[in-house]
């Protein structure tokens, strides 16, 4: 079937309601095809993928390894349900990720993407402390009056904690521990409860706050939130090191790990959403590794595929693991699946995602891309409508701002970051902004080429979204 190109056009403006996207102002930007870290659309014009597809793309489109998996695996079978059955290939990658995930990470639950793999995570923690076979037990000492244990049991461990302007999907679950408010405000009324504790957001901070002061901080304040409620509390969910839809927010180094430290103490269970920040995007295989972090639960996605096919997974240690195994006849089963979990089709791709990690030595070739990022970011830094530049691995933002001296922001409504994303565009770059903050993250394929055409983009854009 041929279509005409200005059909198409009409029908994605009419029919297609897409994601996070005012209609009534869309315009389409239709992507026919794509080569390494290259996209090209419908008109035959090429643009560099600059934020991986939306984060999820790492070895480039149409690598022929990932290709080849995928195609030898339509050979065998495209879908087997998880449902009580499973498949060779599926087995496999379990196998594998529990073989490079931070040690302890022993099971593995799959299911489609980021959000129903924080989902799970938090379904999982919740449903964990009401088949515990012992309640938790108290920290020693408690500060002095602040509670009893008395009475406690560890089905009363209901809510969990989250940080300010956290985002972990738009299930009904994950946004119930997500917190920005222009995404989920709307969605209050139908969301559960959930503790909040401030970001760590340096670039907030008052200039003459040192990194580990601030680290201190916001560790003591957390350890506030545990230490009153941590009998009721299942879980503490956490972005590790980078705080993706917040606008790129960077912690300080040692936080994550104060947390893992806080979350033994009182007796909560850590789910990592390693969705944005895993498969490399840090720098490392997992970000948690930079801080010898092993949490409770570890949430994949987006890179577990190498951007190819919606896939997800759960991580869960053998404690989580062994509380729900009983008699059919206890009802302790995980009641939770759904139809694509696990397909084989999807973890043929993660397996060959895995397989060009090693074949490529995709890690060791990341800290020359990251000191040219860094090189680039410099420069950017120096720009007078610049507020903050900042980056982890090959994740960067620039933030934009009325002015730098004083860092007022411009009004969301101005459009600002998006206006450097067009100019972007017509440089045949694509970006895709976060309010005022500009995204920086592309394939960990990108050359060095690729990298510096990217950032002359940005540089040229901000002058002239900001005059």
């Amino acid at each position: 079937m041929t279509d005409n190109i200005q059909d198409l056009l009409s029908w994605d403006r009419t029919l297609v309601w897409h994601a996070f996207t005012q209609m009534a102002e869309y315009e389409p930007f239709v992507i026919e095809r794509a080569e390494g870290c290259v996209l090209v659309d419908i008109d035959g014009n090429e643009y560099i993928d600059g934020v991986s597809s939306l984060w999820c793309n790492i070895h480039g489109h149409r690598h022929p390894r990932i290709d080849a998996a995928v195609r030898e695996q339509l050979d065998l079978v495209a879908h087997v349900t998880n449902l009580g059955a499973s498949n060779p290939t599926t087995i496999r990658l379990a196998k594998r990720l529990v073989d490079i995930a931070p040690p302890g990470l022993k099971h593995v639950f799959f299911s489609d993407d980021g959000a129903t793999s924080v989902e799970v995570a938090v379904k999982m923690a919740f449903q964990y402390w009401r088949q515990c076979p012992d309640p938790p037990s108290p920290p020693a000492p408690l500060p002095k009056g602040e509670g009893s244990c008395c009475g406690t049991t560890a089905g009363d461990k209901n809510c969990f904690v989250a940080l300010g302007e956290a985002y972990h999907g738009d299930t009904i679950g994950s946004v119930s521990v997500g917190g920005v408010e222009r995404f989920h405000a709307m969605f209050r009324p139908l969301l559960f409860e959930t503790l909040r504790v401030p970001a760590p957001d340096s670039y907030r901070t008052p200039p003459n706050v040192a990194p580990d002061e601030l680290c201190r901080h916001h560790l003591a304040e957390l350890e506030k939130v545990l230490a009153e409620h941590h009998r009721r509390i299942a879980g503490l969910v956490i972005e590790p090191l980078v705080q993706g839809a917040a606008g790129m927010i960077m912690h300080p180094r040692g936080y994550l790990h104060g947390v893992r430290e806080l979350t033994r103490k009182y007796d909560v269970l850590l789910i990592a959403d390693e969705v944005a920040v895993g498969f490399g995007r840090t720098g490392k295989m997992f970000a948690c590794e930079h801080e010898e972090v092993v949490p409770d639960l570890l949430c994949l996605a987006k890179g577990l595929t190498g951007g190819y096919l919606p896939m997800a997974a759960t991580l869960a240690t053998d404690e989580i693991w062994n509380a729900f195994q009983g008699d059919y006849s206890e009802g302790k089963a995980f009641y939770h699946g759904h139809t694509y979990g696990g397909n084989p089709l999807g973890a043929a791709a993660a397996l060959a995602t895995l397989d060009v990690f090693e074949q490529e030595r995709t890690l060791e070739k990341m800290p020359a891309k990251i000191a040219r990022l860094e090189e680039h970011l410099a420069r950017i830094a120096r720009l007078s409508h610049v507020g903050d530049v900042r980056r982890r691995g090959l994740i960067a933002a620039v933030e934009l701002v009325q002015d730098a001296a004083t860092k007022e922001p411009y009004p969301w409504t101005e459009k600002r970051g998006q206006r450097v994303c067009d100019f972007a565009l017509t440089q045949g770059v694509w970006l895709r902004p976060l309010g005022n903050v500009i995204v920086i993250m592309p394939p960990l394929a990108i050359t060095l080429e690729q990298l510096d055409k990217i950032m002359e983009a940005v540089e040229k854009g901000i002058p002239a979204a900001t005059a």
